[in-house]
């Protein structure tokens, strides 16, 4: 079996993320997949029963909602800079906007605000409905590998 760093360098030769996406074992726990449309990535977590924090609403849970932000990230980068091995966090920021309802599938766009050559800072924004209503945004720094 390939370990990871083998599977993301057949990834960046072939253009083809996906398993990237399938070898990494919380995106899988979560169903999180993604769409390509030129340079552009959009990230998506679908409705599942499982991701429910509260069933009173019923809510997606804030953690799972960070993870899949983190994630998506992490994804990005991955992506954009074609990077030889998975990003390491730094740090993570999460301002939670509005309750992410379940019923509905959940987006996620990144941008790289700043890359250097040791680390990268992005921006996510989450939203369900509506791109202009976040549900969340979020800031992350990671190192890159060398």
């Amino acid at each position: 079996m390939a370990n990871f760093e083998q599977i993301l360098h057949a990834a960046h030769e072939a253009g083809d993320y996906q398993p990237v996406l399938f070898a990494i074992p919380y995106a899988q726990l979560i169903g999180m997949d993604f769409q390509r449309f030129g340079s552009d990535v959009m990230f998506r977590l679908p409705d599942n029963p499982n991701n429910i924090g509260n069933p009173i609403l019923p809510a997606v849970h804030g953690g799972v909602l960070g993870g899949f932000m983190e994630m998506s990230a992490a994804l990005h980068l991955m992506m954009m800079l074609d990077t030889p091995a998975m990003p390491k966090i730094v740090d993570f920021s999460l301002d939670y906007l509005r309750a992410v309802r379940g019923g509905s599938d959940t987006f996620a766009e990144c941008q790289v605000i700043r890359q250097g050559s040791r680390v990268a800072n992005v921006i996510i924004n989450a939203w369900q409905t509506k791109r202009e209503e976040a549900v969340a945004t979020a800031r992350a720094h990671f190192l890159l590998a060398p």
